[in-house]
């Protein structure tokens, strides 16, 4: 199915960009649109309070900034009276999981586009910085360097590099893919996991935002793609031995606990077959992919040698939260994300699509909402 909001953008079109604040565009961008697109009236507001750095309630903002507004930049909904006019909604972040139960989502003539690329290049280097970390053994010998005790300890870990490892990427979207381009350049075999089956050029092409450079639009990366909705596809993919796990799909009610006690044993199982140590898991999708409790044992039994996570089930991760002293994790607190560059490229990706919009283009993003991503 296509999702196209009805064309033109100008009289009569307001925006307004409730948006981190470094994300958020200046009076020279806002004018610069408004000259673009005759007629079309720009807006904008930081997300936190300046004073604490809280997120506001979008329901709670200026009055005077809602009349109007046919097209929102935000993270987060407002109540539907907010915005009766919406056509076009345009979210910062590569899912849109806060918006899928809103009344607006739903409407056949609002079209939502994601983000999703925007934040593949720095998220792509954490999750290889943090398996390059763990491959090292860089938290160990960080400890020792504390206590002055480095050089009694030189041989007590073994290092080892990545070539001829394999990495299995559970979402082959611009992260995923992005992931696969740093890993291959480390001598790593890469196998692919998607919900469809992508046994084609087409099916494997990835038309979505992309900056310049990264990333495997033409999927030609993976050595071997797996594909599936059932639990018994995703263990199949499980349990080709992978050192690697990159935990990359979308949240969706598909998705939720997607990872639980079965699937944790298919990997286990595959590296007890083949006599090596665990499965590495690095987690950047969201908390609830995983099953907390399952993770827990698998650390603590060693079904696993480690994971990196970004993301947690709950989150924020509570101080007293067991998983913080668990073995052999690296836990942060949703930043993989971060980077110098967000504003520039969440601007783009949203001035792309105003001028789409415009000409009557198909957008960037569009989020399939019979699949929620």
């Amino acid at each position: 199915m296509t999702y196209q909001a009805p064309s033109g953008l100008g009289a009569g079109d307001v925006l307004l960009c409730f948006l981190p604040e470094h994300m958020l565009p200046d009076e020279t961008w806002a004018k610069k649109i408004e000259s673009k697109f005759p007629g079309l009236k720009a807006r904008y507001l930081a997300q936190e309070e300046p004073e604490t750095g809280d997120v506001r309630d979008i329901n709670s903002i200026p009055q005077d900034l809602w009349p109007g507004v046919t097209v929102l930049a935000s993270l987060y909904p407002p109540d539907t009276d907010k915005i009766p006019n919406i056509r076009f909604v345009q979210v910062p972040s590569s899912g849109a999981d806060r918006w899928i139960k809103h009344d607006i989502y739903k409407k056949p003539g609002v079209v939502l586009c994601t983000s999703n690329g925007t934040h593949a290049p720095q998220i792509a280097e954490w999750v290889i910085g943090t398996w390059i970390m763990a491959r090292h053994q860089f938290l160990a010998y960080a400890g020792y360097m504390k206590d002055g005790s480095g050089w009694a300890h030189r041989t007590d870990h073994q290092g080892d590099d990545s070539t001829g490892t394999r990495v299995g990427i559970l979402g082959y979207g611009a992260i995923g893919r992005q992931v696969a381009r740093i890993a291959t350049s480390l001598g790593m075999e890469v196998y692919a996991y998607t919900r469809g089956e992508k046994t084609t050029a087409a099916a494997r092409f990835d038309d979505s935002y992309c900056v310049e450079g990264t990333g495997d639009a033409e999927g030609k990366l993976p050595a071997k793609w797996f594909h599936g909705s059932s639990r018994a596809a995703v263990n199949d993919f499980l349990s080709q031995d992978l050192d690697l796990l990159v935990v990359a799909t979308p949240l969706t009610s598909a998705t939720t606990g997607l990872l639980d006690t079965e699937q944790f044993a298919c990997l286990s199982q595959a590296r007890k077959d083949n006599g090596k140590a665990g499965t590495y898991i690095v987690n950047i999708a969201r908390g609830k992919v995983i099953s907390t409790d399952a993770l827990l044992v698998a650390l603590k039994t060693n079904q696993i040698s480690g994971a990196a996570l970004d993301v947690t089930d709950p989150e924020p991760l509570p101080e007293d939260h067991e998983l913080w002293h668990a073995p052999n994790v690296f836990i942060a607190p949703h930043v993989s994300w971060h980077s110098s560059h967000m504003r520039q490229r969440a601007l783009s990706i949203l001035e792309t699509n105003l001028a789409r919009l415009h000409s009557g283009e198909p957008l960037v993003n569009v989020i399939n909402k019979e699949f929620n991503y």
